[in-house]
């Protein structure tokens, strides 16, 4: 059994080591727009201006309630579909591109929320102090606050790309070349489904823990 698991590691590690690179490329672009997102999401959210409220807790709301399959399929086959009736008739997404936004508008979504639990923990006279003294509320958000709310959310800001990571098998389903396709791909022509997909579920367990294990020494780091 060690020998066939080992045996098909070597011949299916070319299809699978070309489809880890297509899922952490995803993940990573995902993940850097999605932080930005989130935060510009939870602001909207946490503003005094209900118009702005409202759009931000609308696109919460939309990503939280669909599923992320349904949204991709949206993105990668709707939205086309509309444009080329309507604007330009040889309009595309490519493949990369709608699994990049399903992915960036659902950590997004989600980030936006971890943000601002995270700003409400942090005691409200921190605010109060630094505008008492002459200090302007944006100044006050970047200079005092996000700092703490990030240490604060740091965890739950690992697990968030974490399950990203994940999530990312799910555009498998729209054809992408990640790593749940390329090992498909193999378990086609060999019929190895047990070794195959043992080594998929190993690569992600060893990528998770990695993270984890650097989130929980960054945490150390921040609390010092």
């Amino acid at each position: 059994m060690n020998a066939d698991l080992f045996g098909v590691l070597e011949q299916a590690w070319p299809l699978l080591s070309n489809g880890l690179q297509m899922t952490v490329h995803v993940t990573v672009i995902s993940l850097v727009i999605a932080m930005f997102l989130g935060i510009f999401t939870c602001l909207l959210n946490i503003s005094k201006v209900p118009v702005l409220r409202g759009i931000a807790k609308f696109y919460i709301w939309l990503i939280r309630g669909t599923p992320m399959l349904v949204q991709g399929f949206y993105l990668y086959l709707a939205v086309p579909q509309v444009v080329q009736a309507t604007v330009n008739p040889d309009f595309r997404i490519d493949i990369v591109t709608a699994s990049v936004i399903t992915l960036t508008l659902n950590a997004g979504a989600y980030l936006s929320e971890i943000f601002r639990g995270a700003i409400q923990s942090v005691d409200k006279g921190q605010m109060e102090a630094a505008r008492s003294l002459g200090v302007s509320h944006a100044k006050s958000m970047q200079k005092i606050i996000l700092p703490q709310a990030i240490r604060i959310c740091l965890p739950s800001l690992v697990n968030q790309c974490i399950i990203t990571l994940k999530d990312s098998t799910i555009m498998y389903a729209l054809g992408l070349p990640e790593i749940m396709n390329q090992a498909k791909v193999y378990v086609g022509r060999t019929m190895s489904s047990f070794a195959t997909y043992t080594w998929v579920a190993v690569i992600f367990l060893v990528i998770t823990s990695v993270l984890m294990i650097l989130s929980s020494q960054l945490e150390k780091r921040m609390r010092k």
